[in-house]
């Protein structure tokens, strides 16, 4: 690395005035000045130019400039590629249809789709955002939920998911939201935050009928379910929890956006998408 010194302030730019200065002293030179006076003055100029060089160091700051400029470059050129990458496969997300659970107008022009895991603490934390996204969109954007249990966090969260599936075919999509609202309300989180032995106690609190909701949920139902919404998730590019693309429903533009992001991000990637679809 260069020192931290007036060394590093000279550029190529310091070289080429001094060539410049060198060269009009040069031509100053009266015409019939001796070849003597030609050499020196030669000398004097590849002296100077190798002083520059040498001792200030210019030449390696410009190799530095240059290294770093190219290095940037191809991470800018990474990051696009990523994100044309994470576009693309966005796109393989599947359509809102009438086995999704929809929060918010189903006619809406913009489907938020979370990828999300009961037991993830993210996911708890993100869950009243994504809520408060819809509530005030007035209508322009509505909220699928679908599994992506982590492995690391079953069989509770496998379990959860498949006990909201139950919900939503006992109770419809309120219950659905509901169920699924409490769990996350109620979870420790981290993988046994929610006894699977409270899922059939918790749909009784919301009005269902316990016998067909544990008969739902003991035989196994609603695992192709999950496992369905699962593999659409990796297909998509969703490699964690919460997973969320933004979808624009008529074109099937998308956009990645993971993690518990606030409401400010999450709307400009809805105004975003709103705008481009607009101008087109």
């Amino acid at each position: 690395m260069l020192e931290n010194s007036t060394r590093r302030v000279r550029t190529p730019t310091v070289i080429w005035t001094v060539l410049i200065l060198l060269i009009s002293t040069a031509l100053t030179v009266h015409a019939d000045s001796s070849a003597t006076d030609g050499e020196l003055l030669r000398k004097e100029v590849r002296a100077e130019l190798l002083r520059l060089i040498e001792e200030e160091g210019a030449l390696d700051a410009a190799i530095e400039r240059g290294i770093n400029a190219f290095v940037e470059k191809q991470r800018a050129l990474a990051r696009a590629n990523q994100q044309r990458g994470s576009t693309e496969r966005a796109r393989n997300v599947r359509p809102v249809s009438n086995t999704d659970y929809i929060y918010g107008d189903p006619k809406a022009a913009i489907t938020l789709v979370e990828y999300s895991d009961f037991e993830c603490p993210f996911c708890k934390r993100f869950h009243p955002t994504a809520k408060q996204l819809i509530d005030q969109s007035a209508g322009k954007v509505n909220w699928v939920y679908r599994h992506f249990p982590l492995e690391f966090h079953n069989p509770g969260a496998q379990k959860q998911a498949e006990a909201s599936e139950c919900a939503g075919k006992l109770g419809g999509n309120e219950a659905f939201w509901r169920y699924t609202e409490l769990i996350y309300a109620r979870t420790k989180s981290n993988g046994r935050g929610f006894p699977i032995s409270n899922l059939v106690p918790l749909a009784s609190e919301i009005g269902l009928e316990s016998g067909p909701f544990k008969q739902c949920l003991d035989s196994g139902e609603m695992t192709s379910k999950v496992k369905a919404d699962y593999e659409n998730g990796v297909a998509s590019g969703i490699t964690g929890t919460p997973g969320n693309i933004i979808l624009h429903n008529s074109s099937g533009d998308a956009v990645v956006m993971a993690g518990a992001l606030p409401l400010s991000k999450l709307q400009e990637a809805v105004n975003a998408l709103s705008r481009n679809h607009t101008e087109k």
